[in-house]
């Protein structure tokens, strides 16, 4: 086994070796490149940017280099095995979000391309535009609108009672991933039984870890790890599509059931449906987006209430008031979800100091001249959220938690990018905001709580996570 190990590394380094020289050889000496260092054969500076986020400093590797390199723009570097270009701040998103699909293109790391195989953030072209239509006319605000805050509002409600009442502590990331889980399980695929979503969860615990790693396929790799959680959960998502076919051709399901019975009865222009490894690919992906960021964003909110009590009374106070015009025991709706501004801007500016997702990606689909530098056809391209986030060009005293900053227009437009922009803007942003505000309302009209360990370390694995789950001491509110 060591021996295998040893020959495929040293396979990998004498691959990428001779890349690395061939494109220099080509291309280096014709052309004028970003500054910037390609770094270790294969590797990159892929440790850099790992260890940047572990130290929960993830800011730095592009501060870090934009210094060095004296390049405030753009400077090139190799992550995960590809060349990148960088592209930074306000200027490098515009740039980005408004090339869509004229000089640059999504694309993804290896890693993100073999773990989710062929879904809407790996396809181009007409074939995501009409993937990402579908799948907006059940993810968008009028679907949210119609139906989905009530049956936010009653998962949450249940959650509540199971986990948080009667509880002294509670670790606040363990226990709002089991609630995020649920919730994604409910609404896209109706499963409801428990067991069999703590079985997924424990799969997709695995699953997240190898997704921003280097692709080194043995056992005991993250990667390897990865890997093999992905394809259980596909198995158990295929067998999930096979009993909802039946079902829905014995009229057992309807079409409008919840996001599977959507993917399997929509069809484009030309009555093409998905395949059944399409939509289990998609639901993979939607179960991570919509259960690990908004895991995330919800245990970042309850620190930075813990953190400032001057914050919470004024959620409270926010909640509170759209309770008050509620029937005892009557479901949240979307204009409530509406009402609670001042709420929002809290999370936003959650988001800001520490967005769930660093960045992502782009590749370059012609050569084209950036900030006076060539980047050439096939090179890789990254923005970064978090960079631009704490920039003080920004935002003034970046690293000061200031919900104001929200109000009226609120930031200068590409400065503030948790969803990313342009036609690649995260698809399940609205899911996201009504998830974590119908949480909000139900958690902070029921509790206020201490954190017990003030000042948490946060890390980046790959994403943003208190190291220690973010541990509380709850106290139900007296009635």
């Amino acid at each position: 086994m060591i021996l295998f190990v040893a020959l495929t590394l040293l396979f990998l380094i004498v691959s990428y070796l001779l890349t690395f020289l061939y494109w220099n050889r080509k291309c280096g000496l014709k052309i004028n490149l970003p500054p910037g260092s390609f770094g270790w054969p294969f590797i990159g500076e892929s440790l850099a940017l790992l260890r940047a986020g572990w130290e929960g400093k993830p800011e730095r590797f592009i501060r870090e280099r934009v210094e060095k390199h004296g390049s405030p723009l753009v400077f090139k570097t190799s992550l995960l095995g590809d060349r990148i270009a960088v592209l930074c701040g306000p200027a490098g998103n515009k740039f980005l979000f408004g090339n869509e699909n004229k000089l640059v293109a999504a694309w993804w790391p290896t890693p993100v391309r073999k773990l989710f195989g062929r879904c809407l953030i790996t396809i181009r072209g007409d074939e995501a535009k009409w993937m990402r239509k579908m799948l907006l006319s059940y993810l968008g605000p009028d679907a949210f609108a119609s139906h989905y805050a009530a049956t936010m509002d009653i998962v949450t409600r249940r959650h509540i009672d199971v986990h948080w009442r009667g509880k002294e502590e509670v670790n606040v990331f363990k226990t709002v991933k089991l609630y995020a889980f649920e919730l994604a399980c409910r609404l896209f695929l109706s499963l409801e039984e428990p067991n069999h979503i703590e079985k997924l969860g424990a799969l997709f615990n695995v699953f997240l870890k190898g997704i921003i790693e280097l692709p080194i396929d043995f056992p005991g790799t993250r990667f390897h790890s990865s890997k093999k959680a992905a394809a259980a959960i596909r198995t158990e998502v295929m067998a999930i599509i096979k009993e909802r076919r039946i079902a829905l051709e014995e009229g057992k399901a309807s079409s409008s059931q919840d996001l599977l019975s959507h993917l399997l009865t929509s069809s484009d222009e030309n009555g093409k449906f998905l395949t059944a490894t399409e939509i289990a690919n998609n639901i993979l992906l939607l179960l991570f987006a919509g259960h690990d960021t908004s895991t995330v964003t919800i245990t970042l909110v309850m620190k930075s209430l813990g953190e400032y009590p001057d914050v919470y009374e004024k959620v409270l106070r926010e909640q509170l008031e759209i309770s008050k015009g509620k029937e005892v025991g009557e479901m949240l709706k979307w204009d409530d979800v509406q009402k609670m501004r001042y709420s929002w801007n809290v999370v936003s500016e959650v988001m800001r100091i520490t967005p769930p997702v660093l960045g992502s990606f782009r590749e370059a689909l012609v050569d084209f001249e950036y900030a006076g530098y060539t980047i050439p056809k096939g090179w890789k391209l990254y923005w970064s959220a978090v960079s631009t986030h704490k920039d003080e060009a920004n935002f003034q005293h970046a690293t000061q938690f200031d919900p104001s900053r929200f109000e009226g227009t609120g930031p200068t437009p590409f400065t503030y990018v948790p969803f990313g922009g342009g036609p690649r803007m995260c698809l399940g942003k609205e899911f996201s905001r009504m998830e974590v505000l119908v949480f909000l309302h139900n958690i902070v009209t029921n509790f206020k709580w201490d954190l017990l360990i003030p000042d948490e370390k946060i890390e980046y694995d790959p994403m943003a996570t208190p190291v220690k789950g973010l541990p509380i001491r709850v106290h139900p509110h007296h009635v």
